[in-house]
């Protein structure tokens, strides 16, 4: 589900290929396609013909720009590059004969160069013309693609930063001292307890450190296995809080195999259990579910504690970065004195190119 698109207004960025390109064509085509069976009859100058080249030029080279940025703007998806090729040069072609047929039309009309223009004048004219708008069209093309490489890969090499970062965030989550020595002790209870549930938190643990540790290997990955570790992960908090959270889980099933990145369930989780008091007689709850318009929703009752430290809420706002870098929508956040609400996109695997690319 693409939810949003880079709305930022297109630009060629052609200046300096207009700036060398129209004079040269213009030159050239005077110098090569020069009219020599006229010589002695041409009312102008060399230079004063090469001005009038120029003119032609640039009435060629803008008519066609404007069909390159219609089709730049309409086909932007790699997907649609056979589209925009296929249109560009129809459209190029047509507005190239349209424009080279008028323009000798009106010489002949006004008798501008002394002489009338043979039918095969018009065609010679027309060709020398396509001829120069395919070799602009595919420079224009490489440049084109040579920048979407260029963006594609910087926006991938941040996109692995971002996730690195959410990965490094968790790791720091899990060695925190308060984490580790609430788990060990909650383990040396269990093991005086009940040793099968002790091996079991064992279990759980090393499964949460192993999820963690690879989760960097995929920018994308299916919302099931997301919520496998989420409820491995909210074992060990219910052994450590017992009474004092709760997690309800609603979610659609079509939505199981939707795609979200890794760790962003704990993220959530992480942010709310760092925000918020949990006491056994005012227990946390938590809500995970799907809304109407198919995306994840995380919420939970605020209790918000007296005093916090390091409360900049990174998790989140490393979350959000990334959601950006994807361009698969925001990451919304609503709280309310009683409530807080953290929304986010589900992509459909499908949708998105660099799903299963990695790294």
């Amino acid at each position: 589900m693409r939810t949003q698109k880079n709305t930022k207004t297109y630009r060629l960025k052609d200046n300096w290929i207009r700036f060398i390109g129209i004079p040269l064509i213009a030159f050239t085509s005077h110098i090569i396609f020069f009219n020599e069976q006229h010589f002695e009859e041409e009312r102008f100058g060399y230079w004063q013909i090469f001005l009038i080249s120029l003119a032609e030029a640039v009435l060629l080279w803008e008519t066609n720009r404007l069909v390159l940025r219609y089709f730049h703007k309409r086909y932007t998806e790699g997907k649609d590059g056979v589209k925009r090729i296929i249109g560009i040069l129809i459209g190029c072609m047509l507005v190239t004969i349209l424009v080279r047929y008028l323009n000798i039309w009106f010489y002949d009309k006004t008798l501008f160069w002394g002489y009338l223009f043979p039918p095969e004048g018009y065609l010679y004219n027309i060709l020398i013309a396509l001829l120069y708008v395919v070799i602009v069209v595919g420079i224009y093309e490489g440049l084109y693609y040579f920048r979407e490489w260029k963006r594609t890969f910087e926006e991938k090499e941040a996109l692995e930063r971002a996730s690195l970062t959410i990965q490094l965030e968790s790791l720091k989550a899990q060695i925190n001292p308060h984490f580790l020595f609430n788990n060990l002790g909650s383990l040396a209870s269990l093991i005086t307890e009940d040793q099968e549930r002790a091996v079991e938190f064992v279990r759980q643990l090393s499964s949460v450190y192993r999820y963690v540790l690879k989760a960097n290997e995929n920018h994308l990955v299916p919302l099931n296995m997301e919520l496998d570790f989420l409820e491995q992960y909210f074992r060990l908090l219910k052994t450590r809080f017992e009474d004092g959270i709760e997690l309800m889980i609603h979610i659609a099933e079509p939505y199981h195999k939707w795609q979200l990145p890794p760790l962003t369930l704990q993220v959530l989780l992480e942010n709310v259990i760092k925000h918020n008091s949990i006491l056994p007689d005012q227990p946390l709850l938590v809500k995970l579910y799907t809304n109407e318009e198919g995306k994840l929703v995380m919420e939970n009752n605020r209790q918000s504690k007296q005093v916090l430290i390091g409360s900049e809420k990174i998790g989140l706002s490393n979350l959000r970065k990334k959601y950006e870098l994807l361009h698969e929508g925001t990451v919304l956040v609503e709280e309310t004195s009683s409530h807080f609400k953290v929304t986010i996109p589900l992509i459909k695997k499908e949708n998105y190119a660099l799903a299963d690319s990695g790294r």
